[in-house]
């Protein structure tokens, strides 16, 4: 699916083993769950083969994982929904693994499976303000009754030639009712005007907002798998970071 496209909604119904009748009661036969999340991940030409099969491989391990399979049984519904999105080129965001609900280890273990199975889109840039309007956009085609609804970015660039520039992405997914997150990929120690690395600096002004909204650094890529696993554990749970969890103690 790219930017602006329609989503294939039928298959991620059937995937849910649902029967949609329309209207409010059809609405009330969607299954409910505590977070609809959209992981967005980025596939711009600065990442190469390796890192990219690092951030497939740190998701895969991040939804298997026992906390954060435990984050997800303890909420009131114990499951969620889950896509996940990649993102490069102006317009050009793309969906790679349409909604599925996570309730359980299987489950866990199917979407791990069928993230790791998905081909790369081709991208190009850092369009980051397109990959949260497209999120925006799954978020209200999805197939559920979500509790909360998060928008996960990940990325080591800002944003740049998005054809909705992240602010304005960022300020209707928050007027839509939706948190925007997002996980900073630090590549060298420079600091902005704050004394926090200048990545992050521009996420906390630019891309992230909503309730409990905030920015998980990760020191470099191969750091993406403990960063993205805790940053989970918190957006499940609808809570933010403490000083030593953003240290990543």
């Amino acid at each position: 699916m790219r930017f602006f496209s329609t989503m294939h909604t039928a298959l991620a119904i059937i995937s849910l083993g649902i029967c949609l009748r329309g209207g409010e009661s059809a609405a009330q036969d969607l299954p409910a769950v505590d977070v609809a999340l959209v992981l967005a991940v980025d596939a711009s030409g600065s990442i190469s083969p390796a890192e990219f099969q690092l951030q497939k491989e740190g998701i895969a391990t991040a939804i298997t994982d026992e906390e954060v399979l435990g984050a997800i049984t303890a909420g009131r519904e114990g499951r969620i929904a889950i896509a996940y999105v990649e993102w490069g080129g102006p317009g050009n965001a793309t969906l790679g693994v349409e909604w599925m609900l996570v309730g359980s280890a299987a489950e866990a273990e199917n979407f791990a499976a069928t993230l790791l199975a998905s081909e790369r889109s081709t991208q190009s840039y850092n369009a980051l303000g397109d990959a949260i309007a497209l999120g925006t956009q799954l978020i209200a085609q999805c197939p559920c009754r979500a509790k909360r609804r998060v928008i996960d970015i990940s990325g080591d660039n800002p944003d740049n030639r998005s054809l909705m520039p992240a602010p304005i992405a960022r300020d209707a997914a928050v007027a839509a009712g939706i948190t925007v997150n997002a996980l900073a990929i630090l590549s060298d120690g420079s600091l902005g005007a704050d004394g926090s690395p200048w990545l992050v600096e521009n996420y906390q002004a630019n891309v992230i907002g909503g309730f409990a909204a905030f920015v998980m650094p990760a020191a470099d890529r191969a750091d993406f798998a403990r960063a993205l696993r805790q940053k989970m554990i918190l957006e499940i749970a609808g809570t933010i970071p403490d000083a030593k969890q953003v240290a990543g103690e």
